[in-house]
């Protein structure tokens, strides 16, 4: 099966060595035509997922809506490097343009799936264990979560008009609780689904320790 390249995330195929089976790889073919395809219908699930699958998660706090779509992003990120998983944590939702969000919901989105799924993908491509998956989803967790308090300081007033002491004012009582939450809720729903996922799309399983994998 495939696993992301401990050099440049590019996706690989696990070699048949006994003995290094479980973390030695050989470069494969980069963008080839089933990578693409993969990419594309993630793309496609991610985009669906922004569209069609939000909601709000925090009482009282309407206009602050959860989606899925960081959970296919990050499958992609895991299953097939980090260049995927950025490919996934941008072309989907530049939908938003079209919508009432408009850009401001777009660049918020944006920042918000790409710094939990880089700096989590990047790790997991050196440790391609549920160790090193977990560190992954940990680290970018508070990435994203510093992003997105920052992006909401500094994108919010200058597309919405608040005062920038308004939106500081949120940040306790919306934008932590709410933030934390997405968080938690993508992390924890791709961990459980993360092994059947990687079986259906060919990826190689990780293993539950081997703490010797970081390359």
């Amino acid at each position: 099966g495939y696993r992301p390249d401990g050099r440049n995330g590019e996706a690989i195929m696990a070699p048949t060595s006994p003995r290094n089976a479980s973390h030695s790889t050989h470069a494969a073919s980069g963008w080839d035509t089933r990578r693409i395809a993969v990419t594309a219908l993630l793309c496609a699930m991610a985009a669906v997922c922004t569209l069609l699958l939000e909601f709000p998660i925090l009482p009282g706090v309407t206009w602050l809506k959860y989606d899925p779509s960081g959970i296919v992003a990050l499958i992609a990120g895991f299953a097939f490097g980090p260049a995927t998983g950025a490919v996934v944590s941008v072309i989907p939702y530049l939908v938003h343009v079209a919508t009432a969000s408009g850009v401001y919901g777009m660049i918020m989105a944006i920042l918000a799936t790409f710094s939990l799924v880089m700096p989590a993908s990047l790790i997991y491509r050196r440790q391609c264990t549920m160790r090193g998956a977990v560190l992954g989803l940990v680290v970018g967790g508070l990435v994203c979560l510093a992003v997105c308090i920052v992006g909401n300081l500094i994108v919010t007033p200058f597309y919405t008009g608040m005062p920038l002491d308004k939106v500081i004012a949120l940040i306790v009582p919306a934008l932590l609780p709410f933030n934390l939450i997405k968080i938690v809720i993508n992390c924890v729903v791709f961990v459980l689904i993360m092994r059947p996922a990687f079986k259906a799309m060919g990826v190689e399983v990780p293993g539950a320790s081997n703490a010797g994998d970081a390359r």
